[in-house]
């Protein structure tokens, strides 16, 4: 086999690409930066435990796992940032008060979450620790698609749900973990003929409701039948997910409920949200509220954040050609070096061409020139 080749949906990031990915991270950075998130860089391996969320079979399967030669113990390469921030927020800046941090790296999956998606996702996100309000999830929300408009990701559609509707409807039916976790499945896959067979032997109350979760998604007006066909104990969940919707209207193409949407239903404990675009056949970034992420470090705090894949996201926007250059000639000459100095303080980029063959000079991506003319270096454009 070559050894240029690359491991499935391994890719390289060619220049268009990795340029403006590193963009795309800058502008997101500088908006959570100007809402008061701050910036943490965890590593990109640690102790297996430690990056696994309530001990998530989910994130143990995605996760590569190696054997550290000194401590003999076992490593994993990170496959989400969430835990680690978690980590920082519980055991190492142990805050008070309300904190918001910030992150930006890649992470690893044995397999890929979706459809044409890389393995290696650069994941951009925040989070937002010590507040338990509906605000809190709004700020979040909000700058989640904020960042979206930013990079310039248009027409979104918003997905809202919360895990304490089925949570809730589970306990009161008394059902046990086993069932739970059946149920939990077939709901997943809105697989209603599975839930017909898993729900017999429960009251019938909480059979008409645990059938009615896969079929009640769709615009906001969801919110009133499932008032109708839910028991009372579900309603303070669903008045939040109204709430929060009637504040997010301004900032999403469309904004949809899915009552069955249990995306991280064993970390997760209110409510969580998706973002999707027709571009995509997944999700372009997610998140929601997880009050307990924190407890395995020694200090559970309520919390909520997001996350973006930004490669995922690059492949949704309009092809951009790099911007071109200024060529300058290979010279030992003073005037020459100030006068390339000074552009690049400007913001130009300049390239010296070390070869000095004109059949290479396409390659270096320039269209204009420093030519000396009367002893002063002056730009020109370059005629083909």
């Amino acid at each position: 086999m070559p050894n240029w080749l690359l491991p499935e949906n391994i890719q390289d990031m060619l220049p268009e690409e990795a340029w403006r990915i590193e963009g795309m991270r800058c502008e997101v950075l500088e908006l959570l930066r100007q809402s008061g998130y701050q910036l943490v860089a965890p590593p990109l391996l640690e102790y297996a435990e430690s990056l696994l969320i309530n001990d998530s079979a989910d994130m143990a399967l995605r996760s590569f796992k190696l054997v550290d030669q000194l401590s003999g113990r076992t490593l994993a390469l990170r496959a989400d940032i969430t835990p680690q921030v978690a980590r920082i927020d519980a055991h190492l800046l142990n805050r008070k008060g309300v904190t918001r941090l910030s992150y930006a790296g890649s992470v690893v999956h044995t397999q890929p979450s979706g459809l044409m998606r890389t393995r290696e996702p650069f994941q951009v996100g925040a989070e937002l620790y010590g507040h338990d309000g509906l605000e809190s999830d709004l700020e979040v929300q909000r700058l989640m698609l904020q960042s979206l408009a930013l990079i310039e990701v248009e027409d979104v559609h918003l997905d809202l749900g919360h895990v304490a509707v089925f949570r809730t409807l589970v306990q009161d039916a008394g059902v046990d973990e086993g069932l739970e976790a059946q149920l939990f499945n077939a709901l997943q896959n809105k697989d209603v003929p599975k839930i017909e067979v898993l729900v017999k032997g429960l009251p019938q109350d909480m059979q008409t409701a645990l059938l009615a979760l896969p079929k009640l998604y769709g615009g906001v007006e969801v919110l009133q039948h499932a008032r109708r066909v839910l028991p009372v104990s579900t309603h303070v969940a669903l008045d939040e997910l109204e709430y929060v919707a009637s504040q997010l209207q301004p900032f999403a193409q469309f904004i949809g409920i899915d009552l069955a949407e249990l995306r991280g239903y064993h970390y997760h404990s209110g409510m969580v949200f998706a973002a999707y675009h027709s571009g995509s056949h997944d999700a372009i970034a997610v998140g929601g509220r997880y009050d307990d992420v924190g407890k395995s470090f020694g200090r559970a705090r309520p919390a909520t954040g997001f996350s973006m894949d930004l490669r995922h996201l690059h492949g949704l926007l309009s092809k951009q050609a790099l911007p071109k250059g200024i060529l300058a000639p290979h010279r030992n000459d003073l005037a020459l070096d100030e006068a390339i100095a000074k552009l690049r303080q400007d913001g130009h980029v300049v390239v010296v061409d070390l070869l000095g063959n004109p059949e290479h000079r396409t390659e270096l991506n320039c269209d204009r020139e420093l030519v000396e003319l009367a002893g002063v270096w002056t730009v020109e454009t370059i005629n083909n």
